[in-house]
């Protein structure tokens, strides 16, 4: 294919010098002569392995050239990749400028070539910015077919940006309404297996990526100091923490849903937490998971309020499926604050005999819901009534069985990811997805 790439930086260097020895034929834009005049000799107008062999084989193959003239490039390929940059400013927002910029620029260039084109976005964007870019430049343009718009984020790191190119961790393409875009387009320029979504869902999923690289290097360089503090090897402890890929490295506990609880995460983070400061730490990210957890349940309890219910039918009371623990429960919570705000609350929970509690868990019901007997539903059409909200927090009856007792006066609040629920006559809300 004929590409035209604008940003001969990092992404649009990487991206133009891999294309090329794919076949394609590329035209660099930028509004910097001096990237434009390296592009045009076949030099790498950055530092990056690999990637100054790239340009100059293409540039000896006649397939690479650069331009200050968006019209030029765009009227002379049938595809375009935008990599240009989106730097913060000063305020820490978003500097769009030089996107918005290039998008009006590309848009006036289309309307002239009136010809079938791809636009691709590679720029890192904030959720909603590829539909508002389309709504402001491109709208007539998509509206009579004229124009297709991908946003394919790019997960290239500096240094091994060429390799991480050829062999990506991660391929995501985003289109309009997450329809496959043309197999063509995949085949010739997206690398590696892609999973097609929406645009918004493609822009989030590279901030989170990011955020998650960031969490993970914080995380490590807090252990690091608390290690360091109390003499320990944190380098050993991370080993050890890496070589759990069940439950440490894995997509375990990465799912939006129940804030955790249980007799061991709140306990031990708090406990961990008190040690640093005696210590004479500050850890920040440490320190703020206990925090974001009441966050988390706050923005739940505001749900459940929201929802303009009274009745409130909670579906799993234990901290976590198939057991009775209570203890951190953040259900025991949720009850208590719905009893005490003048709800009236319902509970199934087939694990939970509350004649059987025994030790630590019986003291906390004692101490929070010595009334629980007398919320304990004991089956499931009982507990769910003949309306109001059900809050699904476990998986704790099927679906089957919940068709034999939801109608459409119910509201489900799901919080535990359970997506089958659609499938029940009541309206349907996801906690926080």
């Amino acid at each position: 294919m004929k590409l035209s790439i604008f940003g001969l930086g990092y992404v649009g260097a990487v991206t133009a010098g891999c294309l090329a020895r794919r076949g394609h034929h590329i035209v660099g834009v930028d509004v910097q002569p001096q990237k434009v005049d390296a592009f045009n000799e076949g030099v790498a107008p950055i530092v990056e392995p690999g990637l100054e062999e790239l340009l100059r084989i293409a540039k000896e193959e006649g397939r690479l050239r650069a331009t200050l003239s968006c019209e030029q490039a765009i009227a002379e390929t049938e595809a375009s990749i935008l990599c240009v940059g989106t730097p913060s400013k000063v305020n820490g927002t978003l500097d769009l400028r030089f996107v918005r910029h290039v998008a009006g620029q590309v848009a006036d260039a289309l309307r002239k070539k009136v010809r079938q084109h791809t636009l691709i976005f590679r720029s890192t964007v904030l959720p909603g910015t590829t539909a508002q870019l389309v709504h402001e430049f491109f709208s007539d343009l998509t509206a009579v077919r004229l124009l297709d718009v991908l946003f394919y984020p790019e997960f290239l790191r500096e240094s091994t940006a060429v390799a991480d190119f050829e062999d990506p961790a991660l391929v995501v393409v985003g289109t309009k309404n997450g329809a496959a875009p043309s197999p063509d387009v995949l085949k010739q320029l997206v690398v590696g297996p892609a999973t097609v979504t929406d645009w918004a869902t493609a822009e989030m999923v590279k901030y989170v990526c990011n955020y998650f690289h960031a969490t993970k290097i914080a995380f490590a360089n807090e252990v690091g100091r608390l290690g360091k503090q109390v003499g320990i090897d944190s380098r050993r402890v991370m080993e050890l923490l890496c070589q759990d890929t069940k439950l440490n490295l894995s997509p375990v506990y990465l799912r939006p849903g129940n804030p955790f609880g249980g007799s061991c995460l709140t306990k031990d983070v708090r406990a961990l937490a008190q040690h640093a400061r005696q210590a004479g730490l500050n850890l920040p990210l440490l320190e703020s998971l206990l925090p974001s957890n009441e966050r988390h349940l706050q923005t739940l309890l505001s749900a459940i309020t929201d929802s303009g219910a009274q009745e409130v039918a909670i579906l799993g009371l234990a901290f976590k499926m198939n057991t009775d623990d209570l203890r951190e429960s953040a259900m025991v919570e949720v009850a208590q604050i719905l009893l005490g705000r003048g709800f009236k609350v319902r509970v199934y929970d087939p694990a939970l005999q509350v004649g059987s509690l025994v030790g630590s868990n019986k003291r906390v019901i004692d101490a929070k819901m010595p009334h629980l007997s007398s919320l304990l539903c004991p089956d499931l059409a009982t507990a769910v009534g003949s309306r109001g909200l059900i809050l699904a927090a476990q998986r704790c009856a099927s679906v089957e069985e919940l068709k034999q007792c939801v109608t459409r006066q119910h509201h489900i609040l799901d919080v535990n990811s359970w997506p089958e629920l659609r499938e029940l006559p009541a309206k349907y809300e996801g906690f926080c997805w």
